[in-house]
């Protein structure tokens, strides 16, 4: 009856681990992050994106929505060149699960010590770099990644998360 309860629990923790975005950053030690104000995107890279041009638009949405709240304006001299870049690859699963049992496959009985269940999900990862509009530099470069949705309903929920969850990191905090 215990493990009965535990299958809840353990069921909503998978879930939740499949739903979060694992977030990184680096960033120029030497660059001095309080004199960046105002951005602007780097066309050129933004262009060579290769995801699809909703998918761009909801990025660039969310870092402007971002961009905003941490106070900055977008420029036509800015301080700051906002370039992305993307990857996708496929997750792959494999639980392995032991035990003795008996049951039913495709009408024949089986019994044996365990089985593996394989599951493959989309994931993808995000990269905003911003580079220093006056040398050209790279300066910060956050990174997200996490599972994919083909859902049109969630796409606008999921991409937000992924570009507030990077930028959380912006400024990095010296230590």
């Amino acid at each position: 009856m215990k493990t009965l309860k535990t299958i809840p629990v353990l069921l909503l923790f998978v879930l939740a681990s499949c739903s979060s975005v694992r977030v990184n950053s680096d960033y120029d030690k030497k660059a001095n992050f309080d004199g960046y104000k105002s951005y602007a995107y780097l066309k050129s890279a933004v262009d060579k994106v290769e995801i699809s041009d909703l998918d761009k638009k909801r990025i660039l949405h969310s870092i402007d929505d971002t961009m905003a709240t941490k106070g900055f304006a977008k420029s036509e001299t800015p301080d700051l060149l906002v370039s992305i870049f993307t990857k996708e690859n496929q997750r792959v699963d494999i639980y392995n699960h032991n035990g003795f049992g008996w049951g039913m496959g495709l009408g024949n009985p089986y019994m044996g010590l365990g089985y593996n269940s394989t599951y493959v999900t989309p994931e993808g990862t995000l990269y905003i770099d911003l580079i220093d509009a006056k040398t050209k530099e790279l300066v910060w470069q956050g990174e997200g990644s996490g599972y994919l949705t083909k859902n049109t309903e969630e796409k606008d929920a999921r991409i937000k998360e992924f570009v507030d969850k990077i930028l959380a990191q912006y400024p990095p905090q010296k230590k």
